[in-house]
């Protein structure tokens, strides 16, 4: 497949596939003909301004406030890729050190409720989405709690949480769903075999695949919760991918799950993934996503490139993310770490002038050794086959 790389305002995008082009825009995905795509790979004037005046390229409003809380910073797991890793472990165990220990408390959630309140105020808006975030937002499960609990008082609509589930009781699940959370992201690195090896327990570098499906079993038994299953990619992973799908199928519901694989960036202290973007690569990730919908599964359909609620606008705009301590970060990958703080609760956003240089948008600190345009070719190479085989197979329509 030869792809173009073409320019469109407002994040749309213009993929080639099989036997056709898609546009992907702010408003939804359209088919598009090849007499609607010039030879250089552009949009047709008349093309553009029919898919403008349809709405394609406006961006649908935003109706919640996205709040993003680490109820701890603390983790139960010892991760050698983890963005909130300050070194790495000197006696390479399980152990790397962490940002430093911070832990929601009553008169926290009370600040952060505060802000919140305000933040909404002036963005309009009276719904509130929050995200249960860490380290491990269970190692304070009063924190998760309380905080779901008291948010009801100013509008929230619904919660999700972030979380390695390897303390998520059957009780405490059923506690988080009755209070809003409607659904948890929980990462799998590679088959059990490799996944017991990098996502290890700090405690005692056990492994940690089957306690994390037994849970997820258990909380789904008794709860509506949907799972978001996070696959890692990387040279250390790759190799199990495949038998790690249908390891899922087998002991979960698919239809309860979504499964996204990530190419792993180079986020941690001395950590690399040796995977380049690749055709050999995105070749990999469209059989991986094509066995996953074939099993049940869901898959993220692709879209329009779309600024983050929470880091793509300055000043909180539109989402917030704040750390155990009621500190304020532009991003969840920059939360809890001390030179990167861009306000508190108390006293609100510091001046524009005095943040510009720490506010950083989603994937930022990511490091890839490769240029840009491979990463944009590979994402545009995964994409247009993904869309060609929802068609084909009659999966493109909600």
């Amino acid at each position: 497949m030869s792809l173009q790389q073409v320019q469109l305002p407002d994040g749309a995008r213009l993929l080639e596939g099989k036997r056709n082009w898609w546009f992907l825009g702010r408003g939804g995905v359209v088919r598009l003909g090849g007499r609607h795509v010039t030879p250089e790979g552009d949009l047709r004037p008349d093309t553009e301004r029919r898919l403008r005046e349809g709405g394609m390229f406006a961006a649908p409003p935003v109706r919640s406030y996205a709040l993003t809380v680490l109820t701890s910073t603390n983790c139960n797991l010892g991760c050698g890729y983890c963005f909130q890793n300050t070194a790495q472990d000197a006696t390479s165990g399980s152990r790397p050190p962490r940002i430093a220990r911070t832990r929601l408390t009553s008169e926290t959630i009370t600040s952060i409720l505060g802000f919140t309140e305000r933040q909404m105020a002036m963005a309009e808006l009276d719904r509130l989405r929050i995200l249960l975030f860490g380290g491990e937002p269970l190692l304070n499960p009063r924190g998760c709690l309380e905080l779901l609990e008291r948010a009801s008082g100013i509008g929230m609509a619904s919660a999700w949480m972030i979380s390695n589930t390897t303390l998520l009781t059957p009780r405490l699940a059923r506690q988080l769903s009755d209070l809003g959370l409607d659904s948890v992201q929980v990462t799998f690195d590679g088959d059990r075999a490799d996944h017991d090896r990098i996502r290890v327990n700090r405690a005692d570098n056990g492994g940690t695949f089957d306690k994390i499906v037994r849970n997820i079993v258990a909380a789904s038994e008794i709860t509506p919760i949907r799972w978001t299953l996070r696959v890692n990619v990387s040279q250390e992973t790759f190799d199990g991918v495949d038998g790690l799908i249908d390891r899922l199928a087998a002991e979960l519901d698919p239809s309860r799950c979504a499964l996204y694989f990530a190419r792993v960036g180079d986020v941690g202290i001395g950590y690399a993934n040796d995977l380049l973007h690749t055709g050999e690569l995105s070749a990999h990730f469209t059989r991986w996503q094509r066995r996953a919908l074939d099993l049940g599964f869901r898959v993220s359909r692709p879209g329009a490139r779309r600024p983050c609620l929470t880091c793509g606008h300055t000043e909180g705009r539109y989402g917030a993310v704040i750390s155990a301590d009621g500190t304020l970060a532009s991003c969840w990958e920059t939360a809890g770490k001390p030179d990167w703080e861009v306000g508190t609760v108390g006293d609100g956003y510091r001046p524009a002038e005095a943040t510009r240089d720490r506010w950083i948008s989603c994937e930022d600190l990511y490091r890839y050794d490769e240029d840009t345009s491979n990463l944009t070719r590979f994402r545009d190479d995964v994409d247009a086959t993904l869309l060609d085989y929802l068609d084909e197979t009659e999966r493109l329509q909600p």
